[in-house]
């Protein structure tokens, strides 16, 4: 019977090992083919964005460009977006500060300590509302709450954004500390160790590169927006770094202001901002994946 079976060609129906086509074969290739057009379709529209950005930005990039103050007259050609640079970091700078510690505190008590309960389920409430607020709102709030009473600041811009962003720090972080394996902590119960400090030494650093990339998404988000900026943080063209007192500007105004304006000079400017903010975003999008791997391999 073996040497029946060796005797046969290699083309014979009892010798065919190749996998039979099936339906559910078929259903992943066509899924397959479906996320592939689905990626390109995202693909090609956000490369054309950014390539004209790059074209009409690049012509007025310069060093003077980031150190001069921005000029205080529309129709006036070249100027800087100084003032504006710094703006931008501190008080997105001064959001995390608030937004992020806040966030992933929120996320450790919701998945650790109060899953189910009361108030637990309060506060996951609380974070998917505020998740589907418009910023435009959320600026209206603070004004209301804040500018109305201190006046324009780059605090009050901070508050606003850090109210943007706590929502999505709660969501993302605690949907990663949920894939932590329960037997890590029942492992680090198992030597006598605190629920608090199994948390801090074991879920946290676990966890740390999924929390990671969603405060960088929230912080995307702060850097970008403008709606709330417009109702606190007011709109000046010369550098403040203190964010606590007077008012302040970021690129993301400057964009709204300048692009807005008939005079080609203030488009120019315009243009500039919008590829520094893009290469900005880039950069701490590098460095904060850049911490994660190093943390990870730490681990």
């Amino acid at each position: 019977m073996a040497t029946e079976l060796l005797a046969r060609p290699a083309d014979s129906p009892m010798m065919d090992l190749r996998p039979k086509r099936t339906w559910r074969s078929a259903k992943s290739a066509i899924y397959t083919v479906a996320m592939f057009l689905c990626f390109v379709a995202v693909l090609v529209p956000l490369f054309f964005v950014v390539l004209t950005v790059v074209q009409k930005g690049i012509a007025i990039i310069s060093w003077e460009f980031f150190t001069d103050d921005i000029p205080v007259q529309g129709r006036s050609v070249g100027g800087g977006m100084g003032p504006a640079i710094v703006g931008t970091l501190l008080i997105t700078a001064m959001a995390s500060l608030i937004a992020i510690p806040l966030g992933i505190l929120g996320a450790v008590y919701l998945n650790e300590y109060s899953a189910n309960g009361r108030l637990g389920r309060l506060v996951r409430f609380m974070a998917n509302v505020m998740t589907g607020v418009p910023s435009i709102v959320m600026g209206l709030f603070v004004y209301v709450i804040w500018t109305l009473r201190f006046g324009f600041s780059g605090l009050g811009g901070a508050i606003a954004l850090a109210c943007l962003m706590l929502p999505i720090v709660i969501r993302s972080s605690e949907e990663m500390l949920r894939l932590v394996p329960n037997y890590l902590r029942e492992a680090s119960y198992a030597l006598g160790t605190s629920k608090s400090r199994t948390v801090l030494t074991i879920v946290l650093p676990a966890a740390m590169p999924g929390v990671v990339s969603g405060c960088l998404l929230a912080v995307a988000r702060a850097a970008g927006e403008t709606a709330p900026l417009l109702f606190t943080v007011g709109l000046i063209t010369s550098t403040n770094v203190n964010v606590l007192d007077g008012a302040n500007t970021t690129l993301s105004l400057q964009i709204f202001r300048n692009a807005t304006s008939p005079f080609e000079g203030a488009n120019d400017r315009a243009w500039g901002a919008a590829l520094v903010l893009i290469v900005l975003t880039f950069v701490l999008t590098i460095l904060a994946r850049l911490v994660t791997a190093r943390f990870a391999q730490k681990q």
